[in-house]
């Protein structure tokens, strides 16, 4: 009988072992710092603009360009009329008034004088998902950590994979991810990497643990005594 039990708790935890997730192709270690590093670059932290910003952009002389309904979709371009369709994802308003006096001067105004500034933001969040006590969606700061991310989603649960929390990011407008290690950076072993706003942040479930748990909460305790006497 002691063999017959320990042949069905060898056949759970087989199948157990069989639930859990493959191994993420996603870098890790030192290779994640190369993707989502400590401190982002100022390009993507600093005065650029972004997908929904609304823009003021003033021509002189020319009140029929000037407005301040100019909004970037989704995608990070910008129509502007006589100029057309300007990518302006992660550009200083600087730099897009810039592109816009060349492109006037290139074909209808001769020394063409023009400004541009942000307006008005939608807010800036980040999202939190997976295995954590309160997933949502978050304001982003400019001092927000993936620490601080986390504890804002109220920490993750006793079934987390802490080695294995991922953070998504969108990078010259390809998704990029990177896995980190949750426990060593606690420790202080390893950095705490900045979370910007649009990342989304997805914390893993350690499938052999829930679902040895299940199990446990689904057997009665005598029946686990019965199956190892």
């Amino acid at each position: 009988m002691r063999s017959r039990g320990l042949l069905s708790l060898a056949v759970t935890a087989a199948l157990i072992g069989c639930a859990s997730p493959g191994p993420s192709p996603l870098p890790a270690g030192t290779y994640a710092y190369d993707v989502v590093p400590e401190r982002a670059p100022q390009e993507q932290v600093g005065d650029t603009v972004k997908p929904g910003d609304r823009l003021a952009i003033r021509v002189f002389g020319e009140p029929e360009l000037t407005g301040d309904n100019y909004v970037v979709d989704a995608s990070g371009y910008l129509q502007v009329p006589l100029v057309g369709e300007l990518i302006v994802l992660q550009q200083s308003p600087r730099m897009i008034a810039a592109e816009i006096e060349r492109r006037l001067q290139a074909r209808f105004i001769r020394n063409a004088s023009v400004t541009v500034s942000v307006i008005d933001r939608p807010q800036a969040t980040f999202t939190v998902e997976g295995d954590v006590s309160q997933p949502g969606v978050f304001p982003a700061g400019a001092n927000t950590t993936l620490l601080s991310a986390l504890a804002q989603a109220h920490s993750p649960t006793k079934t987390a994979l802490l080695n294995e929390v991922i953070v998504f990011r969108q990078i010259n407008g390809q998704r990029a991810g990177a896995r980190f290690d949750v426990a060593a950076i606690r420790r202080g072993r390893a950095a705490d990497p900045q979370i910007l706003a649009g990342d989304t942040v997805v914390v893993s479930n350690s499938a052999s643990r829930t679902a040895w748990n299940e199990f446990l909460q689904a057997t009665p305790l005598f029946n686990i005594f019965y199956l190892v006497k």
